[in-house]
């Protein structure tokens, strides 16, 4: 009975530090720059624009999921093992 009170009050202590979080903007830390602008831009990006992610690096879905069964297209790169 003892380990259970035990397990349950980590997890809940967890949960709770797992919740704490700070909510204000992001600011290099004391003495710290950003990162340098790159090459041939002209203005500095932001923290907020550092941390956005490029279209390449997490692409909208462009398939449209099936609502039905449907017959499989005849695939000809689906060739048997040699």
């Amino acid at each position: 009975m003892r380990r259970l009170t035990q397990t349950i009050l980590g997890l809940t202590a967890f949960m709770a530090l797992s919740a704490c979080g700070q909510r204000a903007d992001l600011e290099p830390q004391a003495g710290q720059s950003l990162p340098p602008a790159e090459y041939g831009s002209q203005a500095q990006p932001t923290a907020e624009e550092l941390l956005e992610l490029p279209t390449l690096a997490a692409p909208e879905r462009s398939v449209e999921l099936r609502r039905r069964s449907e017959e499989r297209e005849d695939d000809p790169f689906d060739l048997p093992p040699e």
